[in-house]
């Protein structure tokens, strides 16, 4: 086709998963330059993405109102008419927004990469196949498809002014001190991917008491959890709490704040983490059942460039509670201090 006048990009859920097709959104800017570029996203994720450069059109799909998005998805579709879409998610319901999108061409993933490969049938164009398991490798697959030439990127790019608050947010709410920034993010109760509120206290603590300066974050969905832990960390005055913090790229500029001042993130897989890891903060992911080779940050923990590390129990399939804090804690002190053998009891 000729060169296409408005792509869209159609990566509706979840947090880390938008986060992934960041590659596919830097292809796509590099090589079109004078294409407006568009994104499908669920509201919840439209903060992220509007703020993207050569993003001039968010189409927001509310998936909880039923009909009422649908129809609301076609008007919108109407009044801007992509000529190219590229679905990032790979199942029926991205699938159905694709074809709703009425693109002449509609790219996808090849359809073994499919989660619910049925959602193939809605594209018309496939990538090739994946050559690793890892979700950002459909991506890169996908990117190398869309553009010819560009190098794939994996940031997420924030603006002078948001690197500013991001700064004086990070600055307002750490501890005083000289120590290393360390940022915690629970995740949500019940969830197995999450360590339990305990262990985040015990290791908070730990980290305090040997000199870091430790703030633990939590979102919207985590504010009780944020609560909870402070309420058991109440005695420990040089702990800082930020609960239900709002604003995904304020804590995309936070995250890039701590990694300028060389800080950490320990967080599960969770979308905040995989932000993290596209601000360049260093991340030590609390791994439980699930396999960090398909969620873990990016460039995986086992490259020997990356600056990510797992921690995670023995076993094939160990949940996040068979990981001690104290186990945690040693090994997190260790790296900052290659000299210090284990922590304090």
């Amino acid at each position: 086709m000729p060169d296409p006048k408005r792509i869209l990009i159609v990566r509706l859920s979840h947090l880390g998963d938008v986060v992934h097709a960041l590659p596919v959104y830097h292809v796509l800017a590099a090589g079109f330059p004078d294409a407006e570029l568009g994104w499908a996203v669920q509201p919840e994720y439209a903060d992220l993405v509007a703020g993207l450069p050569r993003i001039s059109r968010v189409i927001r799909f509310g998936r909880k109102e039923g009909l009422k998005a649908w129809s609301k998805l076609r008007r919108d579709f109407r009044a801007w008419r992509p000529d190219w879409t590229i679905d990032c998610q790979g199942n029926v319901k991205s699938g159905f927004v694709t074809r709703f999108s009425g693109a002449e061409r509609r790219t996808g993933l090849a359809k073994q990469d499919w989660r619910e490969p049925l959602g193939a049938r809605f594209i018309n164009d496939q990538a090739p196949p994946a050559y690793g398991k890892h979700a950002i490798h459909r991506m890169l697959m996908l990117a190398g498809h869309t553009a010819r030439g560009p190098e794939p990127r994996f940031d997420l790019p924030l603006s002078d002014e948001e690197l500013d608050r991001g700064r004086a947010l990070l600055a307002q709410h750490l501890p005083p001190g000289e120590g290393l920034v360390r940022i915690l993010h629970p995740g949500v109760a019940g969830d197995t991917r999450s360590w339990p509120e305990a262990s985040y206290a015990t290791l908070a603590s730990r980290l305090s008491r040997a000199g870091e300066r430790v703030l633990i974050i939590t979102g919207p969905d985590e504010g009780e959890v944020g609560a909870r832990i402070a309420a058991a960390l109440s005695s420990e005055e040089d702990i800082r709490h930020w609960i239900s913090q709002r604003g995904l790229r304020d804590l995309a500029a936070v995250f890039r704040a701590a990694a300028e001042m060389g800080g950490r993130l320990a967080a599960g897989d969770s979308g905040p983490m995989h932000i993290a890891a596209a601000v360049q903060l260093g991340v030590d992911l609390i791994a439980g059942p699930q396999d960090p080779s398909l969620t873990g940050p990016w460039p995986l923990p086992k490259n020997p460039d990356s600056i990510h590390r797992v921690h995670r129990a023995e076993g094939d399939a160990p949940t996040t509670g068979e990981l001690a804090p104290e186990t945690v804690a040693d090994a997190l002190l260790a790296q900052a201090n290659p000299d210090l053998i284990r922590t304090d009891p």
